[in-house]
C-alpha cells in the first residue's frame, strides 16, 4: 500500500511543479493520472520511483515513510518500477535476456555483464512472458518486437525481479487501439490476480475511464479531481 500526503515539489529558485499532493493506493488497485501536459505527471511518478526528491511531504509504502537516502532506498527502488513512455530495452538482446537480466536498479552488475543465470530464473521469466502473451516472441530480439510487445517485456521484466508497484508513464502512446488494449489489459489483469499496484500516466480519457479502478487530475501542479469507477462528467473534464 502507498500512501502520501501533502506532497510539494519545488524547483529550487524556480516554479513548485507539485502542490499538496495526496492519495492512497491500495493492493491491486489501477490508478490513472490524467492532467495537461506540465501538469506535474511525470514530475509525481519519478518522486514515486525515488529518481526525484520532494520539497515536503509524507510517502509511506505499507507504512513505513520512505525517503530518498538510506537504507531502505534499494528495496522501493526494486519493488517500485518506473516504465517509461519508451520501454528501455537492450535491442540486441533477445525478450527472454531482458526478462531475466533486468534493468540497473533490478540485477547485479556480475548478472548484467556476464548473462548468467539460474534454471528457477529462466522458468519464472518464461512464465511471465507467458502470462503477458509473448511466450511464442521469448526468443525474439527487443528490435524485431512492436512497441506494444516491448512494453510488455518491460512489464514482464520488472515483475520476475520482485516489482509490487509498477509506474507507467504514458504506457500505451503511440500504440494502435489492439496494442493498447492488450497492454492495459495485462496490466488490469496483472493487477486482480498478483495485487499489483499500478499507477500509470495517461492522455487518453477513455482509456483511463475504461481501465482505472480510479481517476487522480493534476491540474498546474495541484490535486484538482479523484474519482473512482466511473466516467468523467463534462465539467470534471474541464477541470483538466
Amino acid at each position: 500500500m502507498i500512501h502520501i500526503a501533502h506532497l510539494k515539489k519545488q524547483i529550487p529558485a524556480g516554479p513548485t511543479v507539485l502542490d499538496d499532493i495526496s492519495f492512497r493506493a491500495d493492493d491491486g488497485e489501477f490508478i490513472a493520472i490524467k492532467g495537461a501536459s506540465g501538469s506535474g505527471k511525470s514530475m509525481l511518478l519519478k518522486c514515486l520511483a525515488l529518481q526525484e526528491s520532494w520539497t515536503s511531504g509524507t510517502y509511506k509504502v505499507d507504512g513505513k515513510e520512505v525517503s530518498t537516502t538510506g537504507l531502505g532506498r534499494y528495496r522501493i527502488r526494486k519493488e517500485i518500477t518506473l516504465i517509461e513512455e519508451k520501454a528501455s530495452l537492450n535491442l540486441r538482446r533477445t525478450a527472454l535476456k531482458n526478462v531475466l537480466i533486468g534493468s540497473a536498479a533490478q540485477a547485479s552488475i556480475f548478472r548484467r555483464v556476464t548473462g548468467m543465470v539460474r534454471s528457477d530464473d529462466y522458468m519464472g521469466a518464461m512464465d511471465m512472458l507467458e502470462k503477458l502473451g509473448l511466450l511464442d516472441k521469448a526468443h525474439n530480439k527487443a528490435d524485431q518486437l512492436s512497441g506494444g510487445e516491448r512494453q510488455r517485456v518491460a512489464i514482464a521484466r520488472a515483475l520476475v525481479h520482485g516489482a509490487k508497484v509498477l509506474l507507467a508513464d504514458e504506457p500505451v502512446s503511440g500504440l494502435d487501439p489492439h496494442a493498447a488494449d492488450k497492454v492495459l489489459g495485462d496490466l488490469k489483469q496483472l493487477c486482480k490476480q498478483q495485487g499489483l499496484i499500478v499507477i500509470a500516466v495517461m492522455h487518453q480519457g477513455d482509456w483511463a475511464e475504461r481501465y482505472a479502478d480510479r481517476i487522480i487530475g493534476l491540474n498546474a501542479g495541484k490535486q484538482v479531481l479523484q474519482v473512482s469507477g466511473r466516467r468523467l462528467t463534462e465539467r470534471e473534464k474541464m477541470l483538466l
